[in-house]
């Protein structure tokens, strides 16, 4: 029987990027917030002890920032295309589920959020 893959977890990372399809959510920016779940064996690095054969959610959390705050798009959906090939370009990450939230969507009713989820795999 497959043992299903250990999974790491990153809740809530916020950013201020200008994606959006309106003139002024490019122009003045708005929040963003990524929860991501990478699924990988860390039994090697817990055994070793050793980070270098895990990853690393510090230097993820810097990465992901950075590609959702470089060049703006129109649709949450690329972003977090975007997001999930910055994950899966770690080797040890085998899956990612990237959901992109965004509170401050020009939404003319009463929300709370709006996001969209994705699951990619090498």
């Amino acid at each position: 029987m497959p043992i299903e893959p250990d999974s790491l977890t990153l809740t809530g990372l916020r950013v201020q990027a200008h994606h959006g399809v309106y003139d002024f959510e490019r122009r003045d920016g708005q929040p963003f917030v990524i929860d991501l779940t990478v699924w990988l064996n860390t039994s090697g690095a817990a055994a070793a002890d050793d980070l270098d054969q895990t990853l690393n959610y510090g230097e993820l959390a810097v990465e992901v920032t950075d590609a959702a705050t470089n060049e703006p798009v129109d649709l949450i959906e690329t972003l977090a295309e975007r997001v999930a090939q910055v994950v899966l370009a770690h080797d040890v990450a085998q899956r990612v589920r990237v959901t992109v939230h965004k509170p401050e969507a020009p939404i003319t009713v009463p929300f709370s959020d709006v996001s969209i989820s994705i699951t990619r795999s090498r």
